[in-house]
């Protein structure tokens, strides 16, 4: 579940306020909205990487207003991925497990699962200089789903893909959402991509949120 009410946020001198709208769990929410709407301005605080300045977040564990991004069993998936230049795929997979101190076997076996369900077997060495961009995103879906997080926040995934790696992430984020009924918030002003991936489908105008 992804709920927030009369959620307020400033980032810079931009700022939205009375923002209410509630994703049931295991639903693939998409938000909408014009270029500058706030919507990643949103899903940031959802993450808990953006300040509110009031309301309230609840997440499948409960209120998470005030806590600080770690412990919020969230999966963040910024636009173009934003991967570590010197760590390699198989580090990156295994980042979240590692930083909540999973055993080492079980982050092996982690690692192992997230590559053969993305493709990335073969590329499990390779740091991101030099993988496409679409190798790229699904690097950056399996760092986001490692810990398997409750939730799962997407900024603009595809956007700056070409046509053939937008069809292939496409593909394999559709597939992982339903296989494991991932509660989702994926963001995009594409309405093809929206009404591909989208439960319920909410539309950011004016500074309010309502339904498509």
């Amino acid at each position: 579940m992804i709920r927030v009410e009369d959620l307020s946020i400033e980032a810079g001198a931009f700022r939205i306020g009375g923002i209410s709208f509630e994703i049931p769990s295991g639903t693939y929410g998409v938000l909408m909205g014009r270029t500058g709407s706030g919507k990643t301005t949103i899903l940031e605080a959802i993450c808990g990487l953006r300040t509110v300045r009031a309301g309230r977040i609840w997440l499948k564990a409960g209120e998470v207003t005030a806590l600080p991004p770690g412990q919020r069993d969230v999966g963040f998936v910024p636009q173009e991925g934003t991967l570590f230049g010197t760590k390699t795929v198989r580090q990156h997979l295994a980042f979240g497990p590692a930083l909540r101190r999973w055993p080492a076997p079980e982050i092996e076996q982690r690692v192992e699962e997230l590559a053969a369900a993305l493709g990335l077997e073969r590329l499990l060495d390779r740091k991101p200089e030099g993988l496409s961009g679409g190798e790229r995103q699904r690097v950056a879906l399996g760092r986001a789903l490692a810990a398997r997080p409750a939730v799962l926040c997407l900024d603009e995934p595809l956007s700056a893909l070409d046509d053939c790696s937008r069809a292939e992430v496409s593909e394999v984020i559709h597939r992982l959402a339903r296989e494991h009924a991932l509660t989702a918030l994926h963001i995009t002003h594409n309405r093809d991509e929206a009404r591909r991936f989208a439960d319920q489908l909410l539309v950011l105008e004016n500074g309010k949120i309502g339904p498509a």
